[in-house]
């Protein structure tokens, strides 16, 4: 089975170039301190999101994350590489995510 360690790092070196040449969407993430754990069945990791930049990428979950993300290793790669919509990955209930709202709307900017 493949591990998503390395596409999800892909993922957030993504997110940390978007964020350098996106003053607009680093101004929205400035001072924003949240934690998400990454479950995909056979595989767990957990990052938090502080001040703009993703730190402490881990494989493991951590206790009382602000968001919980659960799909698959399949779904989550699709949404990586662009095959699959998030948007349209949520609606079909591709994966689900935990949270409050406010919260949940920082995900998008992962994508």
């Amino acid at each position: 089975m493949m591990t998503m360690y390395l596409a999800i790092q892909g993922m957030i070196d993504k997110f940390h170039r978007k964020v350098d040449n996106d003053e607009k969407t680093r101004e929205k993430l400035e001072g924003v301190v949240k934690t998400m754990n990454i479950d995909l069945g056979t595989e767990h990791y957990s990052i938090k999101l502080d001040n703009a930049r993703i730190t402490d990428y881990k494989e493991g979950m951590i206790d009382a994350a602000d968001i919980l993300f659960t799909s698959t290793p399949d779904i989550l790669l699709a949404m990586i590489d662009g095959t699959l919509r998030p948007m349209k990955a949520y609606f079909t209930k591709k994966f689900t995510v935990k949270g409050k709202f406010e919260d949940l709307m920082y995900l998008k900017n992962l994508f």
